[in-house]
Formats: structure tokens, sequence, C-alpha cells
């Protein structure tokens, strides 16, 4: 199909039943992890090795090193170290958390998996860890790029009156994403800040941006004395756009990360959000691709992370 086509209608997806039968069992979906992971076959996650014997007789490391002559599987130094959940579940939430462009709950993973609920919401977030770190993806953004920051928290009026009180008009007790958009390709970065002021937004704008890219904000102050060429629009008298300067590519990603505050997950505590904020940004990042494209991304990315159950409830 044409790559002319309006929105992504050009990438190739997949159906549930495509992927059902693309992952019929554990020994499938555990293959289709190794051949992501090692493309030239298995390494060491020890040594580094790759003088590796394929088969061994271990009831869950089915690699032996020759080099170290330790046992591993494609789990180990990856986030799915220890887990007891099977590869065909691993593999089915990666392909859930894919295409749920408003993110999907964990009550509904422990329903479509058919594992607990406590299980699908520590998967959760360990599937996210793969987009965790949310750099520009090709380097610093270049041309035009805009930036804005958003605030992240419920309304005040739908709160128990205990946490009212510490909830005020605006952004008062809420927490704060800064967020830049490069236009040209559409790639967002993002990330939970301190404040709104220039101490922490110009650090976040000028690490993520070439010197020589033209930033457009609206007229908050925290943007006056960015290190670049710099256009702004002012919101507050009803200027939405002045000729090139605008910012209602980075507002339309808010819009897409609101819409799963409010109507999939509900509540994004203050000490995972930055995780969600990555799991938006990761899978935005990647619409253009095959949906396969992205599992194998999502695949690739959960290597070198862990995440315990312990830290996320401590």
């Amino acid at each position: 199909m044409t790559k002319n086509a309006p929105g992504h209608s050009y990438r190739r997806g997949l159906s549930l039943v495509e992927v059902f039968d693309m992952f019929p069992d554990d020994a499938t979906a555990m293959q289709w992890f190794a051949d992501v992971r090692w493309p030239d076959g298995p390494v060491c996650p020890h040594c580094e090795s790759d003088n590796v014997q394929e088969g061994a007789k271990h009831p869950s490391m089915p690699y032996r090193c020759r080099a170290c002559r330790k046992f591993f599987s494609v789990r180990v130094g990856t986030v799915m170290a220890d887990s007891k959940l099977g590869y065909r579940t691993w593999a089915l939430a990666i392909y859930i958390l894919n295409t749920g462009i408003k993110g999907t709950s964990s009550m509904k993973l422990h329903r479509d998996l058919k594992i607990a609920q406590s299980s699908a919401w520590h998967l959760a977030h360990r599937i996210r860890e793969s987009w965790s770190k949310n750099p520009p993806p090709d380097g610093l953004f270049q041309g035009a790029v805009e930036a804005d920051e958003t605030f992240i928290g419920g309304k005040a009026k739908n709160m128990h009156a205990s946490k009212r009180e510490h909830v005020g008009r605006g952004g008062v007790g809420k927490a704060i994403v800064a967020g830049v958009k490069e236009r040209e390709s559409g790639k967002v970065s993002a990330a939970v800040v301190e404040g709104q002021n220039a101490e922490t937004l110009v650090p976040f704008v000028t690490d993520r941006t070439d010197v020589e890219a033209v930033v457009y904000t609206d007229e908050h102050g925290g943007y006056r004395k960015l290190p670049r060429r710099h256009q702004a629009v002012t919101h507050s008298l009803g200027e939405y756009v002045d000729g090139d300067a605008h910012t209602q590519g980075i507002e339309s990603f808010w819009s897409m990360f609101k819409r799963g505050y409010v109507g999939t997950y509900h509540q994004m505590s203050h000490k995972h959000l930055d995780r969600y904020v990555g799991e938006f940004v990761g899978r935005h990042n990647s619409r253009p691709l095959d949906t396969i494209e992205q599992m194998r991304g999502t695949a690739r990315g959960l290597v070198g992370k862990r995440l315990q159950y312990q830290e996320l409830v401590s």
C-alpha cells in the first residue's frame, strides 16, 4: 500500500488471529524472543561469548556458555528475569500494550491473559521499562521543534476531602510533564520535571535540541532564556498560530496522554508517572512502524533492564 495514504494506513498491522498463530505456545514465543535478542545466534549474557551450546539439559536454561560454563535463558539480563509468566504471555502483553494507543489497564491484561491482576500490573510496568528512557530517538531534534509542559493530576472536585485541600487551581499539587516534538519526524521526548521555571525548562529543551533548531513555545516565561532561535504564541490573548509559531503538535500528544489518563488508567501515581510518560512516548514514536516491528523494538528494549515487584510497591 502506498505511503501517501492518509494517517498511518500504510502500516502492516497484526490481527489477534495472526498473533495467536505466531505464538501458539511458549516454545515458539521463546524462540521469537531469542531471534530478536540474538539475530546472529545466542550470546552469553554473563561473559558475552558467542561460544554457546544450545539445547542444554536444564529445566529452564536451554543455553550453556562454553567459555564461562554458565547456563542461561533468553530471560537472563532482561526485565523478564525471574518472571514465572510464560514467554507466550509476555509476547501477547507486548502486542496488547503496543496496539492500545490509549494504554491498557492491568485489569484488562488480567482478564485477557488470565493472570492475577497484581501479576498483570507488574508485567505492564516491566514492559514500560523498555520505553523508560526517551531522549530523541535519532539524536538531537533539529529544524522546527515545539516545546510545552502540562499538568497531570485529578480534578479537585473529584477527590476525597482529605486530598482536596492540597490541590489548587491550575497546577497546584499536580505533577508537571515537559515535552518537545520535532515537526519533521513527528518524534516526541518527554519527562516528569520538578518545575516550570527557566532553571528546569531551559536545560530540558537544550538537552534535546540541536543548536540550530528553531523552538516554538507559548508565552510562558520559563522559555525566554532559551539559547536557541525561539518564537512564541500568546495563548493568554487567544493567539494560537502566528505563521510557523504554534504548539499544536505537542499539544496533540498531551491530548492522547490525557485520554489515556482519564479513560484508561484513571490515576497515575507520581511515583510511577515517568514510566507512564515513557509508555506513551515510546508508542507514539513507533506508530509509523509495522506492528511486528513495534513488538520487536519493545522486546529489544527489555534487555539490560530490571524491575522487581518490591521496587514498585516499596
